[in-house]
């Protein structure tokens, strides 16, 4: 006999266990209730297991969908005898009316609607009350409370029944059925009673707990950072998913727990299967005479590589030597990742499911096995290796006049740090001091081409944390971007580029081979004419009908190094299109490239693998690959590749919240750097974190959202606060759990 199950909405909040810190009470329901009750039932046309008074109504038209009924005879037909009942079914009728269920006929008849419209489509969960259905079937997205979800979360596939609208009304929806599950994991924090506990989901627009009978509680306690497996859906409104717990991380704040939670959040793994470590341990490091032979052998050339002072990866170096005609021979060599890594191998389908290296705060989360990745593939210095390269003749004036593409074999002569290179660019001293300086000369004659041809010249802000030997943050700073990553950068982006045009080139005048492009599309005209808007309060003109690269160059120029500059700058990334993986060769708006791959992190991109089997297949006189089978390989790239940015994000936020919370009290200078209805975004001056001043903390006045033009104004006063406006503000909590932190408006220091 199933053992009786707590509601939620019954919480004693005197209720505790042993370990204490519950609030969840006990009560005599058979299942666990939701969070937030349903007001639909599980209603399904043509199920007969929904046994509420609207689902008996329901399953009677269901049995007998061609015939109309009055609402006598469904009172005679249902046995009501009372006023009472009467009322009930005309209030369930009035609801299945307005659901579509039914249909009205002559104004007192009802009979089942057959004609219902039903889409499937994805679930983008825009908060805890509502999603949004995304599919190709309608042009507008459809939305559907939550309430009549079917417990479906952001990313399933859904069957939804799109309900009448009045003309011009948005599109809503009831999901009737769940077609595809995109997780059945989650991640959250136990909530403990005596006998069962509730895992409340770390994921903020997630709508349900999940409930965990005692035998399933597998050592979690109270407070602790778990990932739960759903193992139960209800089949009755008002409910919560039974789950057992999988994995226990620890108490939540700590930060082993929370990084290990933000990785099973996001569907990261934590370790490579064993079958496949033990496929990358069986590959030999030998460098036979045999494969040498069939490449160009550049050991003898001067090379090196230049990458962060931590990176253990190094998928990508330069080689410099001058010509006898004047000109310089410069060789970008790439690790030759697909020599080890083979289209059928186990470790190719891990590196395709993975997709991509993910970098958070304290740790790598590799593409590939460390055997590989800081191993036979690295370019480590004094170790010859085998790379695939793109090799230039060009002058100093970054004149292009040849280009050669194959494998290769080379021997890195030095590892320099960024900051070893800058050093030899700002001093002219030290080994490989020239060929450097060389390179660098030649690099600012490539990146001043790209910007006249219209390539857009934002510097994003990335930062970084000094952590100690437990991963508490000391220090946060943002990373500055000098002459010697852009060197490295601009020959990236020439071989990416070359590598685009031979490809696409081979195709002229037939039909185009099938490629692994880098896209980016122009703004979003409607986007740039609000950010056009944007610009202006802060003094800056930005033409939305003109060369919009000129503009917003002019616009990066014009804020650089002003408290603005970080706001404007994603503000104006955002009116842009999302760059992407495609097999069509759409160009790249941002880097004003008409053709662009990616061909130079194969150790940690996935695509960059794809570019280089193509690249040689075609070098071989190869036919054009499977078009749609590449796309697909795409489409996933591009999803982990997001996944992967949400999950450093995910984690930056967590260690900034980690690192304020030392400083609750203290005042910092900021920009408020977002506007909503219940509250202001701020970002502090000094070290980019964000939190939020309440508008329930503002005493002075009762503050309204004005959302057309992203300020708020003070409903007595008509004091107004904009996007934009530097404040001093003090630092109320941070809240680890939730990754927020909370501020108090001290003062506006100024407005636009």
């Amino acid at each position: 006999m199933r053992s009786k199950r707590p509601s939620k909405s019954g919480r004693d909040k005197d209720s505790r266990n042993e370990k204490g810190g519950s609030r969840r009470g006990e009560s005599s329901r058979r299942e666990p209730s939701a969070r937030s009750s349903s007001r639909r039932g599980d209603d399904r046309r043509g199920g007969g297991k929904d046994k509420s008074a609207k689902g008996i109504v329901l399953e009677m038209f269901s049995n007998s969908p061609d015939t109309v009924f009055t609402q006598r005879q469904i009172t005679r037909k249902l046995g009501i005898v009372d006023k009472k009942g009467r009322d009930q079914l005309q209030s369930i009728l009035v609801n299945l009316i307005r659901e579509n269920k039914l249909l009205l006929i002559d104004g007192d008849k009802y009979q089942l609607n057959l004609r219902v419209n039903i889409i499937t489509g994805r679930v983008d969960l825009a908060n805890s009350k509502y999603a949004y259905i995304v599919s190709e079937e309608t042009e507008d997205d459809v939305r559907v409370f939550r309430e009549h979800l079917k417990y479906a979360m952001d990313g399933d596939l859904v069957k939804v029944e799109v309900l009448p609208t009045m003309q011009g009304g948005r599109a809503e929806g009831i999901v009737v059925e769940v077609l595809e599950r995109s997780r059945t994991e989650l991640v959250g924090i136990m909530e403990l009673s005596k006998n069962f506990g509730f895992v409340v989901p770390d994921f903020k627009k997630l709508y349900f707990d999940v409930f965990v009978g005692e035998r399933n509680l597998n050592g979690a306690e109270a407070g602790d950072k778990v990932l739960v497996k759903i193992v139960e859906w209800p089949k009755e409104p008002g409910k919560n998913p039974t789950g057992e717990v999988i994995r226990v991380f620890g108490p939540a704040g700590e930060h082993e727990a929370e990084i290990h939670s933000i990785m099973a959040e996001f569907g990261l793994p934590f370790e490579f299967p064993e079958a496949v470590e033990e496929e990358a341990n069986q590959i030999s490091d030998k460098i036979p005479a045999g494969e040498i032979a069939k490449r160009r052998d550049m050991r003898d050339v001067t090379t090196f590589t230049i990458d962060p002072a931590d990176a253990k990866d190094f998928d990508d170096a330069l080689s410099i030597q001058k010509l006898e005609n004047g000109n310089w021979e410069i060789g970008v060599h790439i690790a030759d990742v697909t020599h080890y890594v083979h289209p059928r191998s186990l470790l190719e389908k891990e590196a395709f499911h993975r997709a991509t290296s993910v970098y958070l705060v304290d740790r790598t989360i590799p593409m590939l096995p460390e055997r590989l990745s800081n191993g036979l593939c690295s370019l480590r210095p004094n170790e010859e290796k085998f790379t695939f390269s793109v090799v230039f003749e060009i002058d100093d004036n970054g004149k292009l006049y040849d280009t050669w593409y194959g494998r290769t074999v080379t021997y890195s002569d030095r590892r320099f740090a960024y900051e070893e290179a800058q050093e030899r660019i700002e001093t002219g001293e030290g080994d490989f001091a020239e060929e450097i300086n060389v390179l660098n000369n030649i690099a600012k004659k490539l990146q001043a081409k790209r910007f006249k041809n219209g390539a857009i010249s934002f510097e994003t802000t990335e930062v970084k944390f000094k952590l100690d030997e437990n991963g508490k943050p000391l220090s946060i700073y943002v990373k500055e971007r000098k002459d010697a990553h852009k060197l490295i950068e601009e020959f990236m982006l020439l071989a990416n580029k070359k590598v685009a045009e031979f490809v696409y080139n081979k195709g002229k005048g037939k039909k185009r081979p099938t490629m692994v492009y880098r896209t980016h599309g122009s703004p979003d005209p409607d986007k740039l004419n609000t950010f056009s808007v944007f610009a202006r309060k802060f003094g800056y003109k930005v033409d939305p009908d003109g060369d919009i690269s000129e503009e917003l160059n002019n616009l990066t120029h014009e804020i650089e190094g002003k408290p603005e500059q970080s706001v404007l700058q994603n503000l104006a990334i955002r009116t842009m299109a999302k760059a992407k993986y495609s097999t069509e060769p759409e160009g790249h708006f941002g880097l004003a490239f008409d053709h662009y791959s990616h061909f130079t992190s194969p150790i940690r991109r996935y695509p960059d693998m794809m570019a280089h089997r193509l690249l040689q297949h075609y070098l071989d006189g190869g036919q054009s690959e499977d078009k749609e089978a590449y796309e697909e390989r795409c489409r996933h790239s591009s999803e982990m590749e997001k996944r992967a940015a949400d999950a450093e994000r995910a984690s930056i936020k967590y260690k900034q919240v980690e690192f304020m919370k030392d400083t609750i009290g203290n005042q910092y200078k900021g920009i408020v750097s977002g506007v909503t209805e219940w509250g202001i975004f701020v970002e502090i001056e000094e070290n980019k974190c964000e939190g939020m001043v309440r508008l329930s903390s503002l005493n002075d006045d009762y503050y309204e959202l004005d959302a057309n033009n992203y300020r708020i104004i003070g409903r007595q006063s008509k004091r107004i606060i904009s996007f934009g406006d530097e404040v001093m503000v003090e630092i109320v909590s941070a809240n680890m759990a939730e990754r927020t932190i909370d501020m108090e408006l001290v003062e506006t220091l100024k407005t636009h």
